[in-house]
């Protein structure tokens, strides 16, 4: 009877703590030639320059001892100083107004190549201007290669940029009701698959939702949890994205990380559900969805008034349907498990007390080591 518990309670944890491992694949540059994308999308638009490392250092101290490799830690050190160059001298124009941008991250890879993302938020245009005051600080004969897209992927206009002729203009042409109906659903589901993924890989909410569900004993205690959490982390993550609350992610993620330690320590305080347990859901939700809306503000969503409630929606609708699935999974096993007497004495403590342990490490390393 203890091996299949313990089988059992490694099924639970394994329902939990699962990932989903992203890939990348990046191509070479030549240091004479660099690479401009500007992708429209329904709700704003984006950029992404990339350019070989000896560039970059052009822009950005980003290799500090000389020998000509860059490493990672040396990169990181830059990184700020990159951005900001980027920022300051990449103009972009929409109908004659300059953008700010909402947004920039930049990666480095084995290759020696240097993607700086950036986000100019939710914007509509009818035509757009490249001003690249880079290339002057490049080396003598860059040339950057330029190419403008629509929101459906396709090719607005395109060349090369030299120090000489460091502008470009494209226009585009009016959207029609078909392909505005094709963006909505497009966006819809790009933002409800943002959502999912991002609570199958977020181990501290679903660790949290773990805790929550491993003493409930029936259907309706875990829908009573379930919709606590879901009620309380939308009002926030509305909140949030609509710029009407606001909490630093230094602040935040430290307390999501108490919030798991506290669960974990209540249950194993307590040898039955606490009555409590569903107004401290709904506390801690409202903690946990200023959390989700950090990934909306990483896009650029939330930086002005338009183009916000299709992707709020969506993703919220997308984190829901990934604890629904993480919760159809993991409850059945929960509950046949808690029929057994040795479980609810032995392996339900053991899970609580790895709950205080995951979440107690999270909170050290996010208030001491970040």
């Amino acid at each position: 009877m203890r091996l299949v518990g313990l089988r059992a309670f490694r099924g639970v944890i394994l329902v939990v703590l699962f990932s989903l491992l992203p890939f990348q694949e990046a191509t070479a540059h030549d240091p004479g030639l660099s690479s401009l994308t500007l992708r429209a999308r329904p709700n704003g638009l984006e950029a992404t320059l990339t350019l070989a490392v000896r560039d970059a250092a052009q822009l950005a101290t980003v290799d500090d001892d000389g020998p000509g490799v860059v490493t990672q830690v040396e990169f990181a050190r830059s990184r700020l100083q990159l951005e900001a160059a980027v920022a300051r001298q990449l103009l972009i124009t929409a109908d004659g107004r300059v953008l700010k941008v909402q947004s920039i991250r930049s990666d480095f890879d084995e290759k020696n190549n240097v993607e700086v993302h950036l986000d100019f938020g939710p914007i509509t245009f009818s035509s757009l201007e490249i001003q690249s005051n880079l290339i002057a600080s490049l080396p003598r004969g860059h040339r950057q290669y330029f190419q403008i897209q629509d929101s459906g992927g396709a090719t607005v206009s395109e060349g090369l940029l030299s120090a000489a002729a460091h502008r470009a203009t494209a226009k585009f042409a009016p959207a029609n009701a078909g392909v505005t109906a094709r963006e909505v659903v497009s966006s819809f589901m790009n933002f409800l698959s943002l959502g999912v993924k991002h609570i199958l890989t977020g181990y501290d909410h679903l660790l949290f939702l773990f805790g929550l569900l491993v003493v409930v004993r029936g259907f309706l205690s875990a829908l009573g949890v379930i919709t606590s959490f879901t009620i309380a982390h939308s009002i926030t993550l509305a909140a949030a994205t609509f710029n009407l609350a606001h909490i630093p992610s230094r602040i935040v993620e430290p307390l999501i990380a108490a919030s798991i330690v506290y669960v974990g320590i209540e249950n194993l305080l307590r040898s039955d559900v606490p009555k409590a347990r569903q107004l401290v859901t709904f506390g801690f939700g409202l903690i946990h969805g200023f959390g989700f809306a950090s990934v909306l503000r990483e896009m650029g969503i939330g930086a002005g008034t338009a183009g916000i409630a299709l992707p709020l929606l969506s993703f919220n609708v997308g984190v829901e349907l990934g604890q629904i699935l993480v919760a159809a999974m993991a409850l059945p096993i929960i509950w046949k498990l808690r029929a057994k007497p040795v479980f609810i004495a032995r392996w339900g403590p053991v899970c609580s007390a790895a709950v205080v342990l995951l979440g107690s490490f999270w909170f050290a390393e996010r208030v001491w080591l970040h």
